[in-house]
């Protein structure tokens, strides 16, 4: 399977562009210690176009993103950060 992604630019005037799937479903939880991520396929895609464009080498170590159920996830799951080092 071949899939083309378009990954937002980063810049410093605008900062990072998330770029979502329509429909997209994510939540995550904590079970045992172990950190659970569950999502439809919207909402894969979005974190794996998410992954990438923290990636870029004009973002700078330290560079973080938050997830939250006010901030794109499920009510009830638990937050995370995804951190470039």
């Amino acid at each position: 399977m071949e899939m083309t992604l378009n990954i937002p630019e980063y810049s410093d005037d605008q900062g990072f562009k998330f770029d979502w799937e329509p429909g997209f479903e994510i939540e995550s939880s904590i079970e045992n210690g172990v950190i659970k991520i569950t999502a439809n396929k919207a909402g894969l895609i979005s974190l794996a176009k998410h992954l990438l464009n923290l990636s870029q080498d004009q973002i700078p170590a330290g560079y973080h993103l938050h997830f939250d159920e006010t901030n794109a996830l499920e009510d009830g799951s638990s937050e995370f950060i995804l951190e470039k080092k």
